[in-house]
């Protein structure tokens, strides 16, 4: 994870965006995809990390740039990936979608990956 003066972290969470990624969600919610939703085999779910909105995804999102949960490698301004935990204890990760606009799409960690463990133990230390 990368360090990096926190205002400049809270400056990228403010103009943040979520788009999202039918592969990763049962149900549509607002998320205005197209398909509306389109869960695929071997893909995490938002729906089973209880992420059911449009606005629950960029708080995540938000949560993780604010922490500085970032990834070393920057496309332009904006790290490829940002990490969150949920309420529920949840690892997330989030990916770069389009560096003009800051848009990422995210899911939810397998538990068994390092990378969630890893996640986990550091969120719950800040």
């Amino acid at each position: 994870m990368r360090e990096a003066d926190r205002g400049v972290w809270e400056g990228l969470a403010q103009r943040a965006r979520y788009g999202g990624n039918p592969d990763h969600k049962k149900n549509p919610g607002d998320f205005g995809l197209t398909p509306p939703s389109g869960a695929r085999l071997g893909k995490s779910l938002c729906d089973d990390a209880d992420i059911v909105s449009r606005a629950e995804a960029l708080e995540y999102l938000q949560k993780g740039l604010r922490r500085g949960f970032v990834s070393e490698r920057l496309c332009g301004e904006w790290p490829q990936n940002v990490w969150a935990v949920s309420d529920a204890g949840v690892p997330l990760e989030a990916q770069l979608e389009n560096r003009e606009t800051g848009t990422c799409h995210g899911y939810p960690l397998c538990g068994s990956d390092p990378l969630a463990k890893e996640i986990l133990s550091r969120w719950e230390a800040l």
